[in-house]
């Protein structure tokens, strides 16, 4: 039978339960192709660029085993290809089809590319139609009556009304356990003791070297580290073996240790964290099938209620509650730039060669394994990104292009909004800044840094100290009428004239040599 169906499965959308794949049409085509377009739009780290070609490989091969009819294109295939637009105009002249089906795409750029396209393919007759991923848990056409542009919503209250809406740790109407959120109970430091018995994270063995070849063939240019293998789930097989591996031997740790940093161990990058954010993001995994896999565990006595609300709650709240506001306020979002920040990203974002040990464990370890846990990301690389006021373009392409799990519905509110409170408090009621004081306390980093934490002024001080105190002052007209830090300004307010500019000028030396720390 004649192709008259398109069907073009992007990258993360490796869902293997969606209902195009119920039955078997020899008249669809899948398509499922690797495309130069995707890997230069930022510079990606070279991981992430092969996990997502592994996977994208592995799906098709799993779709022709079910029977269905699909053509997988690399690199090889695609490089006369520049957009999707000229790939798919191209595909359908070649198998004289009359439809073009997709999924709504998760990134802003990729639906304006395809929005275009609809309108050149029906200019020669083709009908295209646009699918839900059937992913999410929140539908898309929801999203406008749960959030409003340029407008705080509080998480909490979001993540409440999902609980509620899924029936997930409830009593009733009622949280289990009588407390909707128990974060208070998981901002443990690691002790010794502690870091003995942090589990070997699972890790995969893929081969990298025909994804590597092709890479270099034609020339895509990447950051990072990557060896003969890959460590990362490829496919839905190994996405449920890290799922049971984290339910069975780290869950039950998470909770209390989920904000705790270590450069003391090999375990240092995985600690007791998931890393299920790839197989999540590149849809091999469910969110609900997740959720449930943590609820049966506290069923079951193996993980406490603290651990398993904590894990769940960056689920069903956090992440279903960051792909809203993303949706909502784009494409503005993108040039929101609310402390108008323009400093350039220093170069060692780039090596990880600093000084400072915080610094330089969290991005020497993410150019290694193209991860790094929450708290790194937000309160070591993206504190100091706020701070010293780079430019938040720089700082989303860097976040974009270094993590694995990083996909612009998810990078950017993270980054602009949570890191750097560049959309002015969409999403932060407060900016998340801090001094190398909560470094100390969340790590052992400071232990093993060249700076001193204690210090706020002379060579040997902490940078973070002089940065901490040199943006409160820098925008204390707008943050002293925040109830949340306000009364911070107290603290500075005792300290002595010549004190407090000892403090700025510091500063102002670090923010003018960022390249000396």
């Amino acid at each position: 039978m004649k192709t008259k169906t398109i069907r073009l499965i992007l990258g993360d959308q490796l869902n293997a339960s969606h209902s195009w794949f119920k039955e078997r049409d020899d008249s669809v085509l899948y398509l499922v192709c690797e495309m130069k377009q995707e890997t230069a739009y930022v510079k990606h780290h070279v991981q992430k660029v092969t996990a997502f070609f592994l996977a994208m490989e592995k799906f098709a091969l799993a779709l022709q085993k079910a029977g269905h009819n699909v053509t997988h294109l690399t690199l090889d295939d695609t490089a006369n290809d520049k957009t999707f637009l000229s790939l798919i105009t191209r595909l359908c002249k070649e198998h004289k089809a009359i439809r073009f089906e997709y999924q709504h795409p998760d990134e802003f750029r990729l639906n304006e590319q395809f929005n275009e396209l609809q309108i050149e393919l029906q200019k020669c007759g083709i009908q295209s139609v646009c699918y839900d991923s059937e992913h999410f848990l929140l539908p898309f056409e929801e999203i406008s009556t749960n959030f409003t542009k340029g407008k705080h919503l509080r998480l909490e209250t979001f993540y409440r009304k999902m609980r509620k809406r899924f029936d997930v740790l409830m009593e009733s109407d009622k949280p289990v356990g009588g407390k909707w959120n128990y974060d208070a109970d998981n901002r443990k430091k690691l002790k010794k003791s502690d870091i003995a018995e942090i589990p070997a994270p699972l890790v995969f063995d893929h081969s990298t070297s025909e994804v590597a070849e092709r890479l270099a063939r034609h020339e895509v240019q990447t950051i990072g580290e990557m060896e003969d293998s890959l460590g990362w789930p490829v496919s839905r097989s190994d996405a449920l073996k890290l799922l049971d591996f984290f339910i069975q031997h780290q869950l039950p740790d998470f909770g209390r240790f989920q904000d705790a940093m270590t450069c003391q161990t090999p375990h240092s990058w995985s600690l007791y964290h998931s890393r299920l954010s790839f197989a999540l993001n590149a849809k091999m995994l469910q969110p609900m099938q997740v959720i449930q896999a943590a609820v049966s565990a506290y069923l079951a006595d193996h993980a406490s209620i603290q651990a398993v609300e904590g894990f769940i709650r960056q689920i069903l709240g956090w992440r279903e509650y960051i792909r809203g506001i993303y949706w909502c306020n784009m494409p503005e979002y993108a040039e929101k730039n609310h402390f108008e920040a323009t400093r350039d990203v220093p170069e060692f974002f780039w090596n990880g060669e600093t000084g400072m040990k915080c610094m330089s464990e969290t991005i020497k370890q993410s150019l290694k394994t193209a991860y790094a846990h929450h708290i790194q990301r937000l309160m070591v690389t993206g504190n100091f990104s706020l701070l010293t006021g780079l430019n938040p373009d720089q700082v989303d392409a860097w976040y974009l292009g270094i993590y694995i799990d990083a996909i612009e519905w998810v990078e950017m509110p993270n980054t602009r909004g949570m890191s750097l409170f560049a959309d002015g408090g969409i999403i932060a009621t407060k900016p998340y800044c801090a001094s190398g004081s909560y470094i100390s306390r969340m790590s052992d980093y400071c232990s093993h840094c060249k700076y001193k934490v204690k210090l706020k002024t002379g060579d040997d001080a902490c940078p973070l100290n002089s940065l901490y105190w040199d943006f409160m002052v820098r925008h204390r007209d707008e943050l002293t009428r925040n109830p949340r830090i306000g009364m911070i300004f107290g603290n500075w307010d005792r300290l002595e004239d010549n004190e407090q500019q000892a403090i700025l000028s510091r500063a102002d030396w670090i923010r003018n040599n960022l390249d000396q720390l």
